[in-house]
This record gives C-alpha cells, structure tokens and sequence, in this order.
C-alpha cells in the first residue's frame, strides 16, 4: 500500500476578522504539513465566517481569486507542498458572491468549485454555482471537490465518483442540530454512505465555537473507501488519516458485484 496523509483541519472563526482568521488558516496548514499531510482540508468559508448579518456584510467580508487569502493558501501550497482545499467567500468576476472552494498545489490554483446547492440563509448572499465538480489530476492522486450541503445529494456525489476521482474533499459549515444521545452526527452517516456506495474516500473539514448564536457539529472525518471513519486526532483541531488513494479505482464488492457496472440507469430516469 502506497499511503497518502490527508488532514482536515478544524477551525474556529469570528466574523469580521479576516485577518486573524487568515492568520489561523495559515497555521493549520503548517501544522498539517509538519505532520506529514500530503493533502489538506480547511473548512467552508474558513476566512469570512458564515452567519453574516445582512448582504452588504458578506460582500464586504468577500474577495476576489487574486485577494489575499487565495494568493496566501497559494504561497502556503507551494511552501509546503501540499494539495490544499479551501473554503472562500468569493467575489466573483460578474459581481455575484459564491460560496467556493479552491485547490491548489505546488503550481498554484488549479481549480475553482462554487457550492451548487445552498443551504437556508446562504440563498440571501450567494448565487449558486451550476458547474459539477471539478475532478483534478494531482501529484498525490485525483481529487474532486464539493461544499457542505452538496454532500447532501447523492446524485451530485455519484458525479466524480464516475469521472474517476480517488478522493473527495468537502469543507463544510455543519450547523448542530439535536440529536439522540450516543448517536453520531446525521451528516457524517450520510458522508460514511456516499463513501460506501460509490466506494469512494471523502474528507471532511468542519469548524467549531459559536458564531452569532450558532453552534457547530465540528465533524471533521475521513472516511475510507469502505465508508469507515478513519482520521484519528493529531493535536487541538487537527485530524490526520493514511489512506491509499488507488482503491478507490476498484468498484467490486466482490466477485460478482461491482458499484458502479452494477448500474442500471436507463431504470433511473
């Protein structure tokens, strides 16, 4: 087996300080590289916050591709030459605010994913994206990248799966929602059985602390091929997981079964 070390990052943030939050982007993904991460994932929106006030606060918490924060992840890429998936409040080049993802590598940015399906408050800020996403050819192995509520629908995710991608990676905003006691959290189930069934391993990048009233899951998980958690902690909101990127190319289930020659789609419409 060939590993490769995937973190995902856990993150606190506070709106309205885009530079400190910067700042704490920029030290998790040094921490993630001492430690052996070959890809890593921050959250969703990881620089401007989340629970804006209003739409002239998200704009103004918004930048350009070519802003400080993208040009900083980018230098961070390259400097420790890590792929790295990002989330940003993108100002983009039509005016319109998108809630998208970044990766980059040692070359730089290599592709822009903004959030097709948004989540509650996210409709008064954000124009959707209509854009799949986006699956890259990496020096690590072929990565996709998706955000947060995408994960909630299965045909989105069926998409990199069949366009050949070996690792998924999402940043997430998981708001807490009551749940039994014991249980884990609904949107890491749901990620374990996309894993599952498209056998394909996904990351997960979520924050933590409160946020104008808002609690969060702080579900950071990898999840394998198999669909098992597989990160384990490695210091204050770091998660670390070796995964071999290469099985997820095997669809079998066994000698008969196989995910995806399996399907019968002209039964789907």
């Amino acid at each position: 087996m060939t590993a490769t070390r995937v973190a995902v990052c856990r993150l606190a943030r506070v709106v309205g300080e885009p530079a400190a939050n910067r700042a704490a982007s920029l030290a998790a993904v040094e921490r993630a590289a001492r430690a052996g991460a070959r890809v890593v994932v921050l959250p969703e929106l990881a620089v401007s916050g989340y629970v804006f006030t209003d739409a002239a606060e998200a704009r103004a918490l918004s930048e350009p591709l070519d802003g400080p924060t993208v040009t900083a992840w980018a230098e961070a890429a390259a400097r420790h030459d890590v792929v790295l998936v990002a989330g940003t409040n993108e100002r983009a080049a039509d005016g319109a605010l998108r809630n998208s993802a970044v990766l980059l590598d040692a070359s730089g940015l290599r592709a822009v994913y903004r959030k097709a399906h948004l989540w509650d408050r996210e409709k008064l800020f954000f124009a959707p994206g209509d854009a799949p996403p986006p699956v890259v050819d990496t020096a690590v192995g072929r990565i996709a990248v998706m955000v947060c509520y995408d994960l909630e629908f299965p045909e989105w995710v069926r998409l990199p799966a069949l366009a050949g991608a070996e690792l998924l990676c999402a940043p997430v905003n998981w708001p807490a929602f009551p749940r039994p006691e014991g249980e884990r959290p609904g949107e890491v189930v749901r990620v374990q059985a996309n894993a599952m069934v498209n056998r394909l391993p996904i990351a997960v990048a979520d924050r933590e602390g409160p946020e104008r009233g808002v609690d969060w899951v702080g579900g950071c998980v990898v999840v394998d091929a198999d669909g098992w958690p597989v990160s384990r902690p490695a210091g204050p909101g770091l998660f670390l997981a070796d995964l071999d990127l290469t099985t997820a190319r095997d669809k079998a289930l066994g000698p008969r079964n196989d995910v995806h020659a399996d399907r019968r789609p002209e039964l789907y419409a």
